[in-house]
């Protein structure tokens, strides 16, 4: 029977981006909401690269540029292909009069958003863990913590990439090695003078990298690393299914990427003040779980709302989280908490730019791993080959040179090869483009 003393309206699991962002619209709108978080204060079990991007934060906090924790304004993006000892390095710079994303950290950046969350209303229980739901009569009606149970109208799962509740409602299966990655990353001081030379940028500008290949040649990976104040945020994310497959250590390539020569200047001298780990949803649009039910709604990772080409997480988080939000102040308003009522939080996913951009890569990741060793390992590869003969002056004629790398193509790999990187390319091309 539902305890009436400990009955609220919505009750949130999870304090990361998309839990405080559901929370807060719904505060806003004048109805009852208590978030729980496991952690002592929310961000500090969150692991992150990472920049969060201004536009869908100001659809959150409006003027959170005058308050937030940032970091540094981003205005350059750079795409590091990296061979075995060398890089292609392509940059894309632009000092933007708004700027586009801030690094920030997000231990700082969470704790800031739950007290502005506190301020609209929200009641935060922290270092509380959510063991299971409260099903009754098909219907989500509350949350068992380790200590009581908590009852509401509606239940917003918040509760990351592993939930255990979506799994518990059968809304998602066990995650499988191919469909999340693991991240590791490390934070390494360095005094602002020297992250600004090294960098080149100003003591309020950023830059952004985006790593190809190095320890990660011929794998489904990505590396990064963001400028901090004072500090470097470095690391790579691999599929699981390929680290346990090729008997890897995820820690043992970040220790190889530190060291290639494109990336170990830039952190020489550097001080170790973090170092961690974190599973990030990696299986796109075709293992996005059930979303809503009769009573319940999932956001952000939970909802595997991640759109790894791009490393984009904590935006899809956010805004999953404002139109659950949204929703959840809609029913409120009808007294409706069926599993119809609160379809509206799918339809108004599936209109936005979140879904649409998950179905536009839906194929990415299933043509790319099919081929991983082709397309992450031979051809970067061979990118860096061009490049180092392109710019090689050693009085040979440059025709020659040209066509001794033309036939190189056609030696490495054999024809049936080349043509099935060719259809794979075209399909992937089609599928994103096109169809």
């Amino acid at each position: 029977m539902e305890n009436q003393e400990n009955k609220t309206e919505v009750i949130v699991v999870g304090g990361g981006p998309a839990g405080i962002a559901c929370a807060i619209t719904i505060a806003r709108a004048g109805k009852q909401v208590i978030l729980i978080e496991r952690g002592k204060f929310s961000g500090s079990k969150n692991v992150f690269g990472g920049a969060i991007y201004t536009k869908p934060t100001r659809e959150i906090f409006p003027e959170f540029e005058k308050s937030a924790p940032l970091e540094r304004k981003n205005i350059e993006h750079k795409f590091a292909l990296l061979g075995q000892d060398d890089a292609t390095v392509i940059s894309y710079k632009k000092k933007n009069e708004i700027p586009e994303s801030y690094t920030v950290i997000r231990g700082k950046f969470d704790r800031w958003m739950a007290e502005e969350a506190k301020k609209e209303g929200v009641i935060i229980v922290e270092e509380t863990v959510v063991r299971e739901l409260i099903v009754s009569d098909g219907f989500v009606k509350g949350v068992r913590t380790e200590l009581e149970d908590y009852y509401a109208n509606i239940v917003v799962l918040a509760d990351g990439v592993n939930s255990l509740l979506a799994k518990q409602i059968g809304f998602r299966g066990k995650l499988s090695p191919e469909d999340v990655a693991l991240s590791v990353k490390e934070v390494i001081k360095l005094p602002p003078q020297t992250i600004n030379d090294r960098f080149h940028v100003n003591d309020d500008e950023g830059c952004i990298y985006e790593i190809f290949g190095g320890p990660m040649l011929g794998m489904l990976g990505l590396g990064f690393m963001y400028t901090n104040k004072n500090s470097v945020s470095i690391g790579l994310g691999v599929t699981l299914s390929e680290l346990v497959e090729k008997g890897l250590k995820p820690y043992a390539l970040l220790d190889k990427l530190k060291q290639h020569p494109e990336i170990a200047p830039l952190i020489k001298d550097g001080e170790l003040l973090e170092y961690s780990a974190h599973l990030i949803p990696e299986g796109g649009y075709k293992k996005i779980p059930l979303l809503f039910g009769a009573g319940v709604m999932v956001v952000g990772d939970a909802a595997m709302l991640v759109n790894n080409l791009h490393w984009e997480g904590t935006n899809l988080a956010m805004i999953s989280g404002k139109i659950a939000g949204e929703t959840a102040v809609i029913a409120l308003g009808k007294q409706d908490f069926s599993e119809n009522a609160l379809s509206h939080y799918q339809e108004e996913l599936e209109n936005s730019f979140i879904i649409q951009d998950l179905r536009t890569y839906k194929d990415l990741m299933g043509g790319v791993g099919e081929r991983a060793e082709e397309f992450l390992g031979y051809y970067p590869k061979k990118i860096n080959a061009f490049f180092e003969m392109f710019t090689t002056v050693d009085s040979v004629p440059k025709r020659q040179k040209y066509r001794k790398f033309i036939k190189s193509i056609f030696t490495d790999r054999k024809i049936t090869e080349l043509f099935k990187d060719a259809l794979t390319a075209l399909k992937l091309l089609w599928s994103i483009i096109i169809k």
